[in-house]
């Protein structure tokens, strides 16, 4: 029931203030109840206990509205929480950090600086509202200006205008930044975490203001929530990095478990393969297969003993590097590693279609060099023991063949030389013969072993020459050749590579021309080397090195040392020297063009040129010697030039023509 006299009762403004309570109205529209009262002409008492009840609604109104604006605090605190709770990223954490500041102050911009320990200073890190490009790269040094002064003592400092206030160390750099961001007003408060300040937070103002201590302990609140989250995304960060390198290491030691085994594999395989006798191309095939490349076995001059022949570039120097470095090294997309034993060098290993080698597959493929070394070095000392053994059997057939040919014959088949077949013997001389030292023929006596190591022919020292004996292994069809080697070293490729073919005596020429380079290259000094006619049996064989014997020292008085030569090569000399006296096959060379065409023409070349000569050159004798017009003559002469070549009519040329017409006619061919 409404008061009869409203202005005598303080009821219906006690009513009203509470409304306004209750409604959350302005602190302004509390004062209007009291002013209504008055206008109204309530009695002093009731005018006085209004003004104490609206006194104590503004005190009710003011906390209300305090707790509410701590709600607001404490709900924005949770949801800054969460989110950075959320964040894993530590760039996301840090600008979540200042947004949040940003928002919950309602400044125009906020901002964070972290310390940089190897600089000794503290450095701008993230921004939120800021326009300016000088402001968002200040560094502040301990100390300086507010932010410095914030780190150093862990507290936190407000001013209401930055740039008047004189409690902070100011420096050109950093009051030209807070200038260029029109920045007045200031806040920062330390993150701390375990009493040491790990970064300074910021909220700014463009115009004045002061802030309270509310607003501080909101800000100091943000930072603590912060720092716990800047510690666990640092933490998270660590730990991913942790993981990553702990990754890497198990990946490391998988792949390191994975080549020790294959070590292992490689160590057992390469075991087992010298105690069963196993040859380099089996050594290399098996590396081949543990590796999963190409493997290569060169001789010392580069030629293949296994496997394919290597690209030339660049290889000599990666063996002398290899050899240098006691190790394998890279050439290119290969890996080459030098066969040595000792300081000798016996060979190369090439590997390709690895690029890559880790330390345990380098260490394998260097094992496998080992190895070849000693498979090589094992095959040498049975060929040098078994050349030593066949060598006693050559000394014997060349100091006294008709002693017992049959006796010598049947030793030699017993050593697996079957002297019964065609050979060719090689006498090879150093090129300072005669009285050449002893070391010296020591030196190509060794020389002519590895030279034919790998074949079937045998050397050994006679006199003051190295004699070899070499299969004619087609002597039908004029070849000579020192077998190729399965394996060997520098030798085997030497030796591989003294096949000839053709006639005999052009097989024999290019044998001994062969023979004098390789021996010269692995003895280290000329050779001259003197091939004799193929030859089968004891005695036929002496009378062939005596051949062999007789060309090599034609070579050193014609002043061709260190060269290689048969005495068929050497034109009628040959015919003088050799024992055998091949007129025919002289003759056939000289003159073979001009018998033919005789034989199928029914002409007289040859009877044409031999009165030419007779008659000293002369045209007009030679044309009443054969009974023919002069013209006659010149035609024929024509025609020989033409089968014998423009140079017929030389000096040295013609001497042999006329030797062989001189041949023919005692012959009475």
């Amino acid at each position: 029931m409404n008061d009869p006299h409203p202005h005598t009762s303080s009821a219906p403004a006690l009513r009203r203030l509470l409304d306004l309570l209750a409604s959350g109205a302005a602190t302004e529209d509390f004062a209007d109840v009291l002013a209504d009262a008055r206008r109204q002409g309530a009695p002093a008492a009731v005018l006085s206990e209004i003004d104490d009840a609206t006194w104590q609604a503004l005190r009710v109104h003011r906390t209300l509205r305090q707790h509410r604006r701590r709600e607001a605090e404490l709900t924005a605190l949770f949801d800054t929480a969460g989110d950075l709770a959320a964040s894993r990223d530590l760039d996301t954490v840090l600008q979540a950090i200042v947004r949040r500041a940003r928002l919950l102050l309602g400044t125009d911009t906020a901002y964070l600086t972290l310390p940089d320990e190897a600089a000794g200073d503290t450095y701008m890190r993230v921004t939120d509202g800021s326009v300016s490009v000088l402001f968002q790269t200040l560094r502040l040094s301990l100390g300086d200006g507010l932010g410095g002064l914030v780190a150093q003592t862990a507290r936190p400092y407000a001013t209401p205008d930055y740039r008047a206030d004189e409690r902070f160390h100011h420096t050109g750099t950093i009051d030209a930044g807070v200038l260029d961001e029109g920045l007045v007003a200031i806040i920062g408060v330390p993150l701390l975490l375990g009493g040491r300040v790990i970064g300074v937070l910021f909220a700014a103002d463009r115009s004045p203001r002061a802030f309270s201590p509310d607003e501080v302990a909101l800000l100091c609140s943000l930072a603590a929530h912060a720092a716990i989250a800047l510690d666990t995304a640092k933490s998270l960060a660590d730990t991913r990095a942790a993981l990553t390198e702990l990754n890497g290491a198990n990946e490391l030691i998988r792949a390191h478990s994975a080549a020790v085994q294959r070590a292992e594999q490689g160590h057992d395989r390469l075991t087992d393969l010298v105690l069963r006798g196993a040859e380099v191309p089996d050594v290399a095939a098996a590396v081949a297969a543990l590796l999963g490349g190409e493997i290569a076995v060169l001789d010392t001059e580069g030629e293949p003993l296994a496997g394919r022949a290597a690209p030339a570039a660049g290889l000599a120097e990666a063996v002398a590097a290899s050899r240098t470095e006691g190790r394998s090294v890279r050439n290119g997309d290969a890996w080459v590693c030098a066969v040595l034993a000792g300081q000798e060098p016996l060979g190369t290993l090439v590997l390709r279609g690895r690029p890559g080698l880790d330390d345990a597959d380098r260490r394998l493929f260097e094992r496998a060099s080992v190895v070849t070394a000693l498979l090589l070095l094992l095959r040498r000392s049975v060929a040098e023991t078994e050349n030593r053994v066949r060598g006693e059997l050559l000394a014997d057939l060349l100091t006294a063949p008709d002693r017992d040919p049959a006796g010598l014959t049947a030793r030699g088949r017993r050593l697996g030389v079957d002297l019964g077949r065609p050979h060719l013997v090689l006498v090879a001389e150093p090129a300072g013969a005669p009285g050449t030292a002893a070391t010296d023929r020591g030196r190509l006596a060794g020389a002519a072993g590895r030279y034919l190591f790998g074949s079937r022919g045998i050397s050994a020292e006679h006199g003051e020459a190295v004699v070899l004996l070499l299969p004619d292994d087609g002597a039908a069809g004029g070849t000579a050749s020192v077998g190729t080697a399965s394996v060997g070293t520098a030798s085997g490729s030497a030796a591989s590579g003294a096949t000839a073919a053709g006639s005999a005596s052009a097989g024999a020429q290019q044998v001994a021309e062969l023979a004098a380079e390789r021996l010269a290259r692995l003895a280290g000094f000329p050779v001259t080397v003197g091939a004799g006619r193929p030859a089968a049996g004891p005695v036929a064989l002496a009378a062939s090195y005596a051949e062999g014997l007789r060309c090599a020292r034609a070579l050193r008085v014609l002043g061709r040392s260190g060269e290689g030569a048969s005495a068929g090569s050497l034109g009628f000399l040959g015919v003088l020297l050799g024992d055998g006296h091949d007129v025919d096959g002289f003759v056939g060379a000289a003159l073979g063009p001009l018998l033919d065409y005789d034989a199928r023409r029914g002409t007289e070349l040859v009877r044409t040129l031999r009165a030419y000569f007779d008659c000293g050159g002369s045209l007009t004798r030679a044309k009443d010697e054969l009974h023919v017009h002069v013209n006659t003559v010149v035609q024929r002469l024509d025609r020989v030039e033409v089968l014998l070549g423009r140079d017929w009519n030389h000096p040295e040329r013609s001497l042999e023509l006329q030797l062989a017409l001189r041949l023919q006619l005692l012959a009475g061919t």
